[in-house]
């Protein structure tokens, strides 16, 4: 929990409602694609089946570290964003790109299991689907490795699809995709007058064409040093970094962890917020849960602050949360 949970609690109290308040109209919930004219999230982005595998310790080079366990779970930033936000009771579609396989298969059951529209995911025959393995240990830190394979072969023409944006009102993308998709994204939206949210993760150099196009970013403090912000060790040093990277993005975010987080808003107004200590079963997807909620608020007008504390919110309850077999996508299912 965040400090001003009140209003964060009605922050997400009025998304929910609202969402309550759409299928009383007459809303379908399911796997269908979206047919009610509600003000959507389009997630451009990755999707990876996950191979999550538990350790006392993550090793070190050279070390042949002993599991004690290992579970499958629907994965990329894209996918887990997107899941995320439909969590948070925002309608939400999906672009990416999976393989012809029994990964793939798996990724948009997850995704349909997660009230998302996945009618813009390609699958792609020759292609197999991305892939990452996470090693958590016993603190409930992680690290992990991806193979992007679809992912990298995401046509960024079919971007220009008239039907994908039917409805948007705002886009995110992350870092798991080529640059090309994103910066073809972010210049649809912009000609739409759609908001871009970048979650710049994992940070790279970011061309300025897709720069000018940002309308809100979001990082955590490695990201936002990555892309030339000085160290951040806590709030102080995150509102030093916002303001730094406001000064090429407008509206910026950086999360600090267990400390909270601090932002610059579009006029230039900052500030900053304290996180609660919570018991901390694993950060793993952490900064997806924040993601999704900040999303899913913004798209019902929340203004920034309250939406960033509804996502502080979200992410809190993530880190706190239990994941294993039993919950490896929404529905707990395995590939095949």
């Amino acid at each position: 929990m965040l400090h001003a949970a009140g209003l964060a609690a009605q922050a997400e109290a009025g998304v929910l409602a609202r969402r309550r308040e759409a299928r009383g109209a007459g809303q379908a919930e399911g796997p269908q694609e979206m047919t009610v004219a509600r003000p959507a999230v389009l997630v451009v982005g990755s999707l990876h089946y996950d191979i999550m595998v538990k350790a006392d310790h993550l090793p070190r080079k050279d070390e042949t570290a002993v599991g004690t366990a290992w579970y499958p779970k629907f994965g990329g930033k894209g996918g887990n964003q997107a899941v995320a936000v439909a969590r948070a009771g925002a309608a939400c579609r999906m672009f990416g790109a999976i393989g012809d396989d029994a990964f793939g298969r798996f990724l948009r059951r997850a995704l349909r299991q997660g009230g998302v529209d996945d009618s813009h995911v390609a699958t792609l025959a020759g292609h197999g689907s991305g892939i990452s393995v996470a090693i958590l240990d016993g603190a409930g830190d992680y690290a992990a490795t991806i193979v992007s394979g679809a992912n990298l072969q995401m046509n960024p023409s079919a971007l220009a699809n008239g039907g994908l944006w039917r409805d948007i009102g705002l886009l995110i993308l992350q870092n798991e995709v080529p640059e090309a998709v994103n910066l073809a994204a972010a210049q649809h939206a912009r000609q739409r007058g759609i908001r871009t949210v970048l979650n710049a993760a994992p940070a790279r150099q970011l061309a300025p064409d897709l720069v000018r196009l940002v309308d809100i970013l979001v990082v955590n403090a490695v990201e936002a040093e990555m892309m030339g912000a000085d160290p951040v060790a806590g709030l102080v040093g995150a509102s030093r970094a916002a303001r730094r990277l406001a000064d090429r993005f407008g509206t910026v975010i950086v999360t600090a962890g267990s400390k909270g987080l601090a932002a610059v808003g579009p006029d230039g107004a900052a500030f900053s917020l304290a996180a609660e200590r919570v018991p901390v079963v694993s950060s793993h997807g952490a900064g997806d849960a924040f993601i999704g909620a900040l999303g899913a608020a913004l798209i019902e007008g929340v203004p920034l602050r309250a939406a960033c504390q509804t996502a502080s919110l979200a992410a809190a309850r993530h880190v706190g949360t239990a994941e294993g077999p039993a919950a490896t996508v929404v529905g707990g299912s395995r590939p095949g």
